[in-house]
């Protein structure tokens, strides 16, 4: 039955339109029309241009100084988030899903140092080691969103396979473009197709948690850093003080620490409120503790 809203709000989309199953072809096929869009696309190389950053300023014998510092934020607030999960002092409704935090903080703590890596002397064998980590992080967060939203027991069996396929997509770059005919497609759809999924997952599949709102800030953010790095140049000239790279890593951390923030403050929602995991999680919201 159609709410105040005359039936044209998302829950009752969700509840009087597209059942769940149909939901799920939906993405599914989103999915593979994506990966099938990739086969029309000519192989991409690694533009070489992409190592020859703005700012190139050595201080304290570090070269590319403020390139290679600005990770330390990603080291440090993954340090943190690890430690918070080890402790217990972020809780979930099942106990099973700080696992796949833990993978995506451990991606962030490790993309630190294989971007600080990097910076230091750039080339393609040093950024295949700062993808890896990257991606890591990337399928972690895409793992735990399914999680909450099918169930965690299927975020954790897809937790092995996003990671394959992450990995993959870098070794496979890796591997083509030290043959002389790199290829990034995969990797590029491996990067940028979870920023498109998770909104629809927002959409289509309620979460067993409140502040919903914080992931799609999460990604805005995201988006942000990278078109900062776009203009590292154009704004490394016009500040002289600070190039767009460096602050493509500071808006990135600042995406990290909203993650952070968000997983403090959530909390489980009713679940006569949610659809997916429904007994799931009416039998564990009782031990929930913030």
């Amino acid at each position: 039955m159609s709410g105040a809203c005359g039936g044209r709000c998302m829950r009752c989309y969700r509840s009087e339109g597209m059942n769940k199953r149909a939901r799920i072809a939906f993405v599914a096929a989103l999915a593979v029309a994506g990966a099938a869009a990739l086969l029309l696309l000519a192989p991409i190389p690694q533009p070489q241009w992409y190592h020859d950053f703005a700012d190139q300023r050595t201080l304290f014998v570090i070269p590319r100084f403020f390139d290679v510092v600005s990770n330390a934020p990603f080291f440090i607030l993954g340090a943190i988030a690890l430690w918070l999960l080890a402790a217990g002092r972020i809780r979930f409704v099942d106990p099973q899903e700080r696992w796949l935090y833990a993978v995506f903080f451990l991606g962030i703590l490790l993309t630190a140092l294989t971007s600080a890596w990097y910076h230091l002397a750039p080339d393609d064998a040093r950024l295949a080691g700062d993808r890896l980590t990257m991606t890591v992080a990337f399928m972690g967060w895409l793992a735990a969103q399914i999680a909450e939203r099918f169930g965690v027991r299927a975020g954790l069996l897809l937790l092995p396979v996003l990671l394959a396929l992450g990995i993959g997509s870098v070794l496979y770059w890796a591997a083509t473009e030290a043959a002389g005919r790199g290829d990034l497609r995969l990797y590029g759809f491996v990067h940028f197709y979870p920023a498109l999924l998770i909104p629809l997952l927002l959409g289509l599949f309620p979460s067993r948690y409140s502040r919903g709102g914080d992931v799609l800030a999460v990604l805005g953010l995201y988006a942000l850093a990278l078109t900062a790095e776009w203009f590292d140049r154009p704004l490394f000239e016009m500040t002289g003080v600070i190039s767009g790279h460096t602050l493509k890593h500071l808006i990135a951390a600042l995406a990290v620490c909203w993650m952070l923030r968000m997983l403090h403050l959530r909390r489980p929602v009713s679940p006569a409120q949610t659809s997916p995991a429904k007994s799931e999680a009416s039998s564990t919201t009782a031990s929930y503790s913030p």
